[in-house]
């Protein structure tokens, strides 16, 4: 059967058949906005030290991660996927970080130990640590972390950081002496929002020599200092990265481990769940339900499901024609059936039905009104009218030939893309060529615009639209792939930003989503939970609550029972 037989066999009906709580927390976290809530304006913890969270942990042995391991680059500031904060992240310490003992909840010290927030929430004060050695043996002072927030919230020219967006406020960062740094601030915004975008996973802090001996641009460097408690022993590429303790790290005892060994396995793959269920790890991330369901019916495995801060998604490239008319890319969005995608990667990932919002956070439209908006019904008929008319309208009423569809090589990209590809022929007429590539190739072509389309996934910090608005919708955002530019929504965005009335806010969410309705940055294929599988002997973590899985995954604090 050739590529066309194959697509006419495929019916729309047919593919739907086919924590412990941190000793010294003084500040709780409200889990609709993924902020850390009531954070104190003056916090002293000079005292502080992060310990696991049960009694008499043990020190020594090694874990064995499997994990997606498949870096398109090496610069943890650029990157958005997690092949390079699952092996990475552990080499690296934060400014300030959430607390792994409550899933991340809370905000508490790391580099930082105390903070001084100024009564009119311009001044952000921090003061390091003293004494903390990179791994090279540098001293860390304010310089370093100064360059490193320098370059995140205003990256040079060719640089590109998804979470730039979030210090948009910030009009300067000063360290006035060898252990105080400064945010200062154009205006005022919510502190929670600051401390958790400044807490972030992603932003660790790398030496000021480091980014000046590497003009600012660590993608290809492999292994840089960092100050964290863990550093790079081997690494093997596409197989196995080995870590091993860091004897200087300046929290002791942590970490308890001697050392973590990440293997390689794509995200829902049959290999990730085969390593655990073997017993040739211990630890997975990212597996697929029926590897979780056959782990908690397994005596001495433990599972659990999380909200993951990622949209899964196909940009359409607006440089390019037709995708240049809203026209187009609304009838692309209205016959893409949400509810099929939803369950063509059922036995992957769980995954659930969502528009431009994420759906499970207070700002979304409720589930039972989105869906019976169309795009989002169970019964098509009405949207694929809708979108016919639209292609007519645009002069593509006999359709369009040989788009590039881009496809990020998992199977759950690779799954919707067959899927989305019966879809729009079926429907529009619209033949697609599917083009299957590794993360370096699907990141280098989507931000350089060789692409027709590119189905992949984008994460952003936190579940506010002041950060994803930004990042994956506005003008220039560095997640922006379709290179979308819509002036109405920027306008709402900016006035989003800066509004504090939760109700006002939420009207002028709802007004940007409807702009995105009607004229598409992107098509929403789905919105996912992640699994998490282990063996009950590992201890010192707490991933039963998290948003996303980008801001506790240091491993400092985990131990083997065994």
């Amino acid at each position: 059967m050739d590529q066309n037989e194959k697509r006419a066999a495929i019916s729309r009906r047919r593919m739907l058949q086919a924590s412990a709580a941190a000793t010294t927390a003084l500040y709780g976290f409200h889990p609709k906005y993924g902020l850390a809530q009531n954070i104190p304006l003056q916090y002293d913890g000079s005292k502080f030290q992060l310990a696991a969270p049960e009694p008499n942990p043990k020190k020594g042995g090694v874990l064995k991660v499997g994990i997606s391991n498949r870096q398109p680059h090496f610069d943890m500031h650029q990157s958005g996927t997690i092949n390079n904060l699952g092996p990475q992240a552990c080499q690296f310490d934060l400014l300030i970080r959430r607390d792994p003992r409550d899933s991340g909840k809370t905000i508490i010290p790391d580099l930082a130990h105390s903070w001084d927030i100024a009564p009119d929430g311009k001044t952000y004060t921090f003061k390091l640590r003293q004494g903390v050695q990179f791994h090279d043996g540098a001293e860390l002072t304010a310089e370093d972390v100064k360059a490193t927030f320098d370059r995140i919230a205003k990256p040079p020219q060719g640089i590109s950081i998804p979470r730039s967006v979030l210090f948009k406020a910030v009009s300067e960062i000063t360290a006035p002496d060898k252990y105080t740094v400064q945010f200062k601030l154009a205006e005022p915004r919510p502190v929670n929002f600051i401390m958790s975008a400044i807490a972030s996973g992603w932003n660790v802090i790398v030496r000021k020599k480091t980014l000046e001996d590497n003009n600012y641009n660590l993608r290809r460097v492999v292994t840089y200092p960092g100050t964290g408690p863990f550093m790079s022993k081997q690494r093997i590429e596409n197989e196995r990265w080995t870590m091993e303790r860091n004897p200087n790290y300046w929290n002791k005892p942590l970490p308890y481990l001697d050392g973590v060994e990440f293997y390689h396995a794509l995200p829902f793959s049959p290999d990730l769940g085969s390593a655990v269920l073997s017993g040739r790890v211990d630890y997975i991330r990212i597996t697929d339900p029926g590897t979780a369901r056959r782990a908690k019916a397994t005596p001495g495995m433990k599972a659990t499901d999380y909200y993951q801060s990622v949209i899964q998604a196909t940009w359409m490239n607006n440089r390019k024609k037709p995708l240049d008319d809203p026209r187009v890319r609304r009838a692309f969005h209205l016959v893409m059936d949400k509810h099929i995608m939803v369950d063509v990667v059922k036995d992957n990932a769980p995954m659930m039905v969502g528009g431009f919002i994420y759906p499970f956070s207070e700002w979304a439209t409720p589930k039972a009104e989105l869906e019976k908006r169309l795009g989002y019904q169970t019964d098509p008929t009405a949207a694929v009218r809708e979108a016919k008319a639209l292609m007519a309208a645009a002069g593509y009423g006999s359709g369009i030939k040989g788009l590039d569809y881009l496809v990020r090589d998992v199977a759950t990209f690779r799954n919707w893309s067959q899927a989305f590809q019966a879809m729009l022929q079926q429907t529009l007429n619209v033949e697609t060529k599917l083009r299957t590539v590794v993360e370096s190739v699907w990141f280098d072509d989507t931000a350089n615009g060789n692409f027709d389309l590119a189905v992949g996934a984008i994460v952003s910090t936190l579940l506010d639209p002041s950060d994803y608005f930004n990042a994956w919708y506005g003008k220039g955002g560095p997640q922006n792939y379709s290179f979308w530019d819509n002036k109405e929504f920027q306008a709402l965005t900016a006035q989003i930003d800066v509004e504090t009335d939760t109700a006002k806010r939420k009207e002028l969410v709802r007004k940007a989503e409807m702009i995105m309705e009607n004229d598409p940055p992107l098509l929403p294929m789905s919105w996912e939970k992640i699994w998490d599988v282990w063996y009950d002997y590992v201890k010192g973590h707490n991933p039963y609550e998290y948003f996303g899985l980008y801001d506790c995954w240091r491993l400092d604090t985990f131990w083997l029972d065994k």
